[in-house]
């Protein structure tokens, strides 16, 4: 369903998003810090685990308009390509510094936490906008269905978030302090993803 280059195109940009502070991998490491590698870890999947409902809004959303009108569907790439260009021009103008707080200390279970990780993103408007905005970008129609294809990266993407937020659990004391003492890494992450989004959503609204 996936070329080559779709595969590793998307890969690579889904890991540096996820990677670059935001508000989810600071949750994972303030958890991570103050309760410990496995509340950490088990918050950490949840929140990928909630990327598949994004996934699902986008592959139901992006289908139906493509059946309803291909007209309709560029307008979304165009909407969506000036949303990752505003979204990386933020980035740009950043002033970095992220720090990872403490988490509370009332007593959670994983359990609990998982739960908690995958409510916090699936209930996150701004993340639905990324998957309306992300997918398509790398969607090519004349490689068979568009929905299978959106459902794949979706997928791709929840499972590497699985991979890199669960070692920011695992890792969190040390990658917590690393940034709390090193503000410079906060804004060169700012930077590369303010790059890399800018460059998406110019490639989306150009392309046909």
């Amino acid at each position: 369903m996936l070329s080559a280059e779709q595969f590793f195109g998307f890969l690579l940009a889904a890991s540096v998003i996820t990677v670059a502070p935001g508000p989810d991998n600071m949750m994972v490491l303030s958890i991570g810090m103050a309760k410990g590698r496995l509340p950490g870890i088990a918050f950490g999947l949840g929140c990928a685990l909630g990327c598949l409902s994004h996934t699902l809004l986008a592959v139901l959303g992006v289908s139906a308009l493509i059946a309803a009108s291909p007209e309709a569907f560029k307008a979304l790439k165009v909407c969506g390509g000036l949303y990752l260009v505003w979204l990386g021009v933020n980035a740009l103008r950043s002033a970095g510094g992220a720090s990872v707080g403490k988490a509370s200390n009332d007593r959670q279970s994983p359990r609990k936490l998982f739960l908690k990780g995958i409510v916090a993103n699936a209930i996150n408007p701004k993340v639905i906008l990324f998957f309306l905005s992300f997918l398509p970008q790398f969607v090519i129609p004349g490689h068979g269905s568009v929905a299978a294809q959106m459902a794949w990266l979706g997928i791709i993407f929840t499972l590497q978030a699985g991979v890199i937020f669960g070692l920011l659990g695992y890792f969190s004391g040390t990658v917590g302090q690393w940034i709390n003492t090193s503000p410079r890494l906060g804004t060169a992450m700012d930077r590369l993803t303010g790059v890399i989004f800018v460059g998406l959503g110019l490639r989306l609204i150009v392309s046909r």
